[in-house]
């Protein structure tokens, strides 16, 4: 018998294999959403739970004395925090679903309409607080547009770099469009004369050009010009150059009822709770001795109500944050994963570096909160929507002892 008359087997009900092939591709997609996580995202995710819940606890403590003693209910500022953390954590595991191409194709929309929300502060809905113009009131909620611009601009950097990737050996195409979009969306915040946030989108900047991996001399000449451009942003400024020089003055006790005021009492708060503390919900500079207790001097609180130890806890988990954050950036093959996360990853450690900083008196008062932990509903919210990304990207990691997940999702079909 030819090859051409060997009779070919069919199934006796064509049919069958319909149900028999949805079934499997159901089964398929079942094991894509449980399937095992990289121990990066795991990292990631728990540090990022366990700060934002440390944080609400903090904010209570910190909060409810004051609110008791002017008649308010203790509550009232917790449960507000506690919204935007509930709205915040389904957000970041909603985020962590999205795969890479998405974030890819929202940087410009992102830009955009984050940079569309900070310009209403100029609106009659802006609120002026300080001397500085950076929030708005809706509905009477406040919220601080520039935090979303911190997540939007390393999205569109990391976009713009990951499409010139062949070209950043020449400076031009390294700073066009990436310099004067930058420095438009810097100027919206800078008009407003927040130097904090303004000092963070700067940080973001140069840490999304130092993960791409453009050459040192391309990388110091933005740095240069940043560090020029915030020199003459705060001498310019009399009420920043105050608080630098306080910063400077070793008798800062000689100022203590002007600009030392805040400072000195930051560092009483963190030498009175010595290595165990007084107690959760013991401090004594909260009763309106400190300033900014429950936002920008937060961490004062913690070393005053659980001593060294409690301020150590705090350091280890950000530590071990970024170590989840740094894997993900040393294992992906992906430039725009590298560049995105590492922006994000300077954002985030930075900002809590100076604000640990601050409070411990070795930098001048910038006003920035401590991530995961400060009172602020939009800064928890952009910061876990922001965590959502780096565990978006931690997906695309190999599992240990397992294989990629996209030949994962690969292989059952090569299979049939």
């Amino acid at each position: 018998m030819t090859t051409t008359d060997a009779p070919t087997l069919r199934p006796a009900n064509p049919q069958a294999e319909a149900p028999a092939r949805r079934g499997l591709a159901a089964r398929v997609s079942l094991g894509a959403v449980f399937a095992p996580v990289p121990s990066e995202f795991l990292l990631i995710a728990s540090t990022a739970l366990m700060l934002t819940g440390f944080g609400l606890v903090m904010v209570l403590s910190a909060t409810s004395a004051t609110a008791t003693a002017a008649g308010e209910p203790p509550y009232e500022d917790v449960l507000k925090q506690a919204v935007f953390a509930m709205i915040g954590i389904p957000l970041m595991f909603v985020a962590s679903r999205f795969p890479v191409s998405f974030w890819k194709k929202i940087a410009w929309p992102a830009l955009i309409g984050a940079t569309l929300f900070q310009l209403l502060v100029f609106t009659p809905l802006g609120v002026t607080n300080d001397g500085n113009r950076n929030w708005i009131t809706i509905g009477g909620f406040q919220a601080q547009p520039s935090e979303f611009l911190k997540l939007a601009l390393c999205l569109w950097i990391g976009y713009v770099l990951f499409r010139k990737q062949t070209l950043l050996a020449l400076w031009r195409h390294v700073f066009i469009p990436l310099v004067p979009v930058s420095a438009l969306v810097i100027g919206t915040v800078l008009a407003g004369h927040d130097l904090g946030t303004v000092i963070i989108l700067v940080l973001i900047v140069l840490g999304a050009l130092f993960f791409s991996g453009v050459k040192l001399r391309i990388f110091l000449l933005p740095l240069i010009a940043a560090v020029g451009i915030l020199g003459v942003f705060a001498v310019t400024s009399p009420n920043r150059m105050k608080r630098i020089m306080s910063f400077l003055n070793p008798d800062c006790l000689a100022d203590y009822l002007n600009s030392c005021y805040q400072p000195l009492h930051g560092i009483w708060a963190l030498a009175g709770g010595g290595i165990f503390g007084l107690g959760l919900g013991n401090s004594r500079e909260k009763y309106d001795w400190l300033p900014a207790a429950s936002n920008d001097y937060i961490f004062a609180i913690v070393g005053e109500e659980l001593g060294l130890i409690g301020c150590i806890v705090v350091l280890a988990l950000f530590t071990l944050f970024t170590v989840g954050a740094f894997h993900v950036i040393r294992k992906t093959p992906d430039p725009f994963v590298r560049i995105v996360s590492g922006g994000i990853i300077v954002w985030i450690v930075g900002q809590a570096l100076i604000n640990i900083g601050v409070v411990l008196r070795v930098l001048p008062v910038l006003g920035v909160p401590l991530p995961f932990m400060s009172q602020g509903g939009t800064s928890l919210l952009s910061v876990l929507v922001a965590c959502g990304a780096l565990l978006s990207f931690a997906r695309t990691l190999p599992v240990r002892g397992g294989i990629h997940p996209v030949q994962q999702r690969v292989a059952p079909r090569q299979a049939r």
